[in-house]
């Protein structure tokens, strides 16, 4: 699959993007009446194992949800392992989990929700999920649970606003199975926050407390109480690949668990036997670290049953060459290509000028033409970040935030923009997670027109380049370029563009980019999201905070005798329903 760390969602719009049908039975007859899951009925877990990839990077951490695994390819095996009150249909469309309970709004002013966890949920260990789970899951994204300032937060979350969202965290006895959460602002995406991560129990056991100790110093905003669990949640279950954490360190609320680490090669997930809800189809799942380039020769030699391949022309005809020994999935996605700046402090990029000579030389429309058109006869050069192209709002964002001055290359304005800064020569890194045929194609597709203008561009590649401690940490490029997901969330690209936040990897910085983003997420009115969306897309224009380029199309495949594999629009991928799928008879 695309790249694509996994965060941004379009700003409005109802339009659901467009999904091809399998080109076989990939349902396997099961009742499929929505976006969401399929009907299976009553469930037998098969003593059997389905092979996927989704990419070639490793597997990061049992807890994905720190700044530096917090990405699809993480994703794709922790959401196999942890249960939510809700879950992103193909569409995005938001379907609640009845496995792990149920919520219902209680109040509009303020906001109020009430959460029930189901009597029989419990972790795979048999603890009980309680609400000292939900209190774990708000403490790590409470920025006021802090090393003496918000700057130095006891845990390294992806997620850091809750603290602030709702003050008072979830209200109800610790050991019990009810709690509400009052929110300070109207919060147009409260029915998906996340209240449900990792196990409360084990965190406070490894920070030397009881949990109802550890509940007690969350709710005192006792930091130095709980400085000990903070640096357990933020390292102790980051290992070395290919080795697991102990296994009562690591039980899981979902479906499956895990059960095995091969550095290099794979993670094999196995049947919670302890689950409470629907039984998975399969008893175990192997997700292999494969290259796109070997993809579709493994799914032919049966080494693999469910491929996600980079959508390239070639890998579409090669599958297509399989014939009826596969199922192919296709459709739009809410997945889109940038190349984003680094406003690291001595960054080339900072220079605004030479921000707008490369996005003057970017070839944008040769680079969908040749390499999603091909895929997709409909797409279009991106102009948006937070709205996409099969939206129905699209072109209402676009006309008020994007005027096309970088539709078409212009060699010589950019050259005279490098001339001008004096930088004739200078070498621009674009740093993505290699080895990515299609983003390689892009690169050089790049330097054969920004070359031209007097940059030097250099393609930087790099296995690691998302990995803890790679090069988009280190901030070693010019350039990123990669792929942010969308899960159907209004709010998420806070969490990317304005100043100080997790995702916000460049650095970037613009005060009314911040006050309109605030203006957004604290607004439940579809008028005050459409109005601060166009003004935050031309904010990032005038800026220049990235150039977008398109939006992804999808494409994954599955051999014909595996059954329950969809298409899915969100950043879930192919795998968002794999406790579904099953092997035919």
């Amino acid at each position: 699959m695309a790249l694509a760390l996994s965060a941004c969602a379009p700003g409005g719009g109802d339009a659901a993007p467009k999904a091809s049908e399998s080109t076989g039975s990939g349902n396997g007859g099961a009742e499929v009446t929505n976006s969401g899951l399929a009907d299976l009925g009553d469930v037998t877990t098969k003593d059997d194992t389905i092979k996927v990839t989704v990419g070639a990077p490793e597997f990061i951490s049992y807890n994905g949800f720190t700044p530096q695994s917090y990405s699809t390819y993480n994703s794709a095996i922790d959401d196999r392992m942890f249960a939510s009150f809700n879950y992103a249909g193909t569409d995005g469309k938001i379907y609640p989990n009845t496995d792990l309970g149920s919520y219902e709004k209680i109040s509009d002013d303020p906001l109020t929700i009430k959460y029930t966890i189901a009597e029989n949920a419990k972790w795979s260990d048999g603890t009980p999920i309680t609400t000292a789970d939900a209190v774990l899951a708000w403490a790590v994204q409470n920025l006021n649970l802090n090393s003496g300032s918000k700057d130095k937060p006891l845990f390294s979350s992806v997620s850091t606003d809750l603290g602030d969202t709702v003050p008072k965290g979830p209200e109800g006895a610790a050991d019990g199975k009810e709690f509400t959460v009052t929110f300070k602002n109207p919060d147009p995406d409260w029915a998906i926050q996340s209240w449900m991560l990792q196990p409360a129990h084990v965190v406070a056991k490894k920070g030397g407390l009881s949990t109802d100790e550890f509940v007690k110093a969350v709710r005192d905003g006792d930091s130095k109480k709980l400085e000990k669990a903070a640096k357990f949640w933020n390292e102790g279950w980051t290992t070395k690949p290919g080795t697991l954490p102990a296994e009562e360190d690591i039980p899981v609320s979902g479906p499956y668990k895990l059960d095995s680490w091969k550095a290099g090669e794979s993670v094999t997930l196995t049947a919670n036997e302890n689950y409470y809800g629907t039984k998975p189809a399969t008893k175990n799942l192997n997700f292999r670290f494969l290259a796109d380039t070997g993809m579709v020769q493994a799914l032919q030699n049966k080494d693999l049953d469910v491929i996600s391949p980079q959508p390239t022309v070639d890998t579409l005809a090669q599958l297509q060459g399989l014939g009826k020994a596969v199922n192919i999935e296709q459709g739009d996605t809410l997945t889109w290509e940038h190349l984003d700046f680094n406003f690291r402090k001595g960054n080339a990029m900072t220079d605004k000028k030479l921000r707008e000579a490369f996005a003057m030389c970017v070839p944008r429309q040769e680079i969908v033409d040749n390499l999603v058109k091909p895929l997709n006869p409909e797409a279009v050069v991106m102009n948006l970040r937070e709205v996409f192209p099969f939206q129905e709002n699209y072109k209402d964002v676009e006309a008020a935030a994007y005027d096309g001055r970088y539709d078409n290359v212009d060699i010589e304005g950019a050259k005279k923009l490098v001339d001008e800064a004096g930088a004739a020569g200078t070498e621009i890194r674009i740093g993505y997670s290699a080895p990515n045929e299609r983003r390689s194609n892009e690169v050089a597709a790049i330097k054969s027109s920004c070359d031209k203008a007097g940059f030097k561009i250099k393609d930087a590649g790099d296995p690691k380049f998302f990995a803890p401690g790679g090069t988009q940490e280190r901030g070693d490029y010019e350039v990123a370029l990669f792929a942010w997901a969308g899960s159907g969330q209004i709010t998420s690209g806070q969490n990317i563009y304005a100043t100080g936040k997790p995702q916000n990897y460049g650095k970037y910085s613009n005060k009314e980019v911040d006050a309109a983003w605030e203006k957004l997420a604290t607004s439940l009115d579809p008028a005050v999201h459409l109005e601060q969306t166009k003004k935050i897309e031309k904010l990032l224009w005038d800026d220049l905070y990235g150039i977008p380029v398109f939006a992804h199309p999808g494409l994954s495949a599955s051999s014909s005798d595996i059954q329950n594999v969809r298409h899915t629009a969100t950043q879930s991928g192919i795998v968002w329903n794999a406790e579904q799928w099953v092997r035919a008879e």
